[in-house]
């Protein structure tokens, strides 16, 4: 739209030049013939309106572009925003998971590990406990007491460092013992609860994340329920304007889910039971999208409006019908349509054509059409 916009405004500017070349040149000719000067101040009268027309008409679609421009660039920083913020949040969460997986791998070896290490201290600690019940009952002393006693009687054949070594290969066989295992386990806890913190912190993002999308899936919700209302009700009158004693309306196909839904559009005119508009007729076909097309202008207003031989299938009698919704529309909007049917152009203030002489080239005529103008009407249409 924008594109279209900018090209018309650029006709419009070529129009000017053209116009002030030709004002330009009537200014020449007014000061070289006098007998054609009350004519050519007559022409550049309507010139100078012609200018002034264009003007406004360049200044609305300036303008209109411009609103256009800004409302895009609006909802693509948004939408580029939700985007980084949901990908940020991903790529975080993925990040925090792995680390996580990580971890949980590590304390599941830690753990297995303390579980060896306990069992091996509950078995040395059986051990000894049975050591000293069986100090207590053979020897009938305490631990303390027996390793304060001189070297008992070795056996025969058998020396102190022989029954050491054994004693010590015995010991070996406990198997090896880690004393910084305490401190390794209250590290990799505070390791573990750094990283659940982290989690927490990324579930608390993403459940933000899901109220933010919440929200802008109700606010969707919201404005799409008020549009289609207003749409709906404007279709219902529309159809009733132009099939008299006819029905429409649009009907959702998934009331319960209007983010997923679609619309269909029912039209039953009158004498006619049909359901689907494939059954109707050329001319019903192009007055319901018509009723609808101006059921979507009402519901959301433009200051113009451009349509591109929409009444070319009509007949008669509904193109009578149309042009009786294109005078009601005249009072809220500028209304410019390209058209080949002679009562449309008719029934228009202003008329802009191409046209081209024998041996000549092409060239754009127009033409403003005299006719009692309502006192109530404010807005012309253009065809």
């Amino acid at each position: 739209m924008r594109r279209d916009l900018e090209m018309k405004a650029a006709a419009f500017a070529e129009r000017r030049s053209v116009l002030s070349g030709r004002l330009a040149e009537a200014d020449r000719r007014l000061a070289g013939h006098s007998a054609e000067r009350a004519q050519a101040s007559e022409r550049r009268r309507r010139l100078e309106a012609d200018a002034h027309s264009v003007d406004r008409l360049e200044a609305t679609v300036v303008g209109c572009a411009a609103r256009l421009a800004t409302l895009l660039e609006r909802v693509r920083e948004r939408r580029a925003r939700h985007l980084d913020e949901v990908r940020t949040g991903g790529a975080r969460l993925d990040t925090l998971r792995h680390e996580r997986s990580e971890a949980d791998d590590r304390l599941a070896k830690i753990r297995e590990r303390l579980q060896r290490l306990e069992l091996e201290l509950a078995e040395v600690g059986v051990r000894y406990e049975a050591a000293t019940e069986a100090l207590r009952r053979e020897l009938g002393c305490e631990p303390e007491q027996a390793t304060g006693v001189p070297c008992p009687v070795l056996p025969e054949g058998t020396d102190a460092r022989t029954r050491a070594t054994a004693l010590e290969a015995e010991v070996a066989a406990l198997g090896a013992i880690n004393p910084l295992a305490l401190e390794e386990l209250g590290n990799l806890e505070e390791r573990y609860r750094f990283l659940e913190e982290q989690v927490d912190d990324v579930r608390r993002a993403r459940r933000e994340l899901h109220q933010v999308v919440r929200a802008v899936d109700e606010e969707i919700v919201r404005v799409f329920a008020e549009a289609f209302a207003d749409v709906n009700e404007h279709f219902q009158v529309l159809m009733s304007t132009l099939f008299p004693g006819s029905t429409g309306r649009l009907v959702l196909t998934e009331p319960s889910d209007l983010l997923d839904t679609g619309v269909d559009v029912e039209a039953r005119p009158a004498g006619k039971n049909v359901r689907q508009l494939s059954l109707l007729s050329g001319g019903e076909r192009s007055l319901v999208a018509l009723a609808f097309l101006f059921a979507v202008f009402r519901s959301r207003p433009s200051p113009f409006y451009l349509l591109d031989e929409v009444e070319a299938s009509l007949d008669d009698v509904n193109l009578h019908r149309f042009l009786d919704l294109l005078h009601e529309f005249r009072g809220e909007a500028q209304l410019i349509i390209v058209s080949h049917q002679k009562r449309t152009m008719e029934a228009a203030d202003a008329l802009y054509g191409v046209t081209m002489m024998p041996g000549g080239s092409s060239k754009v005529v127009s033409q403003k059409v005299s006719r009692q103008v309502p006192e109530d009407e404010v807005a012309p249409i253009s065809a």
